[in-house]
């Protein structure tokens, strides 16, 4: 058996299940840059995923802690689509992807990994961004580390507000 080390990993590992919602903490703290919070709007904010599909995986969530579309505001509802947008906007400016895949998991089964508190998921898509590790190895590679993508998708936010 080949070992890939991913030693990031253990963080995720040692705190999963503990301390609460992060997309209820995460916006709390005055520390954007290391929680990977890249945009705030009056209702709703852009995070990198910690556990990115590829690259510039970003995540679009509420401030309020709520579980179902259906639980938006009017006025959450339309700021939550229009930083969706705003996300595609810039990840097209910043790390010119081919497409996207733009989702909301409603529920465990439907595989959401924060259940209880809403959020729209943007990722990015090259062609050619899969490879023979997921098939072969059910292993997914990323060829940039968060806290690169984080400061291009930053400085690239000033270009497209």
């Amino acid at each position: 058996m080949d070992q890939i080390w991913a030693p990031w990993r253990i963080e995720y590992i040692l705190n999963a299940g503990k301390g609460g919602c992060i997309l209820c903490q995460k916006p709390k703290e005055d520390k954007d840059e290391p929680n990977l919070i890249l945009y705030r709007a009056e209702g709703n904010f852009i995070i990198l995923n910690l556990f990115p599909y590829n690259p510039g995986h970003l995540m679009v969530s509420p401030y309020r802690h709520i579980a179902h579309l259906e639980d938006l505001t009017e006025a959450e509802s339309k700021e939550h689509f229009d930083i969706v947008k705003l996300s595609i906007k810039l990840l097209t400016a910043v790390m010119k992807p081919a497409g996207f895949n733009v989702g909301v998991n409603l529920g465990r089964v439907a595989g959401a990994g924060i259940e209880d508190h809403i959020h729209t998921h943007i990722v990015p898509r090259w062609q050619g961004d899969t490879n023979f590790m997921p098939v072969v190895a059910s292993t997914k590679v990323l060829p940039e580390a968060l806290a690169a993508t984080y400061n291009k998708l930053k400085l690239g936010l000033r270009s497209v507000l």
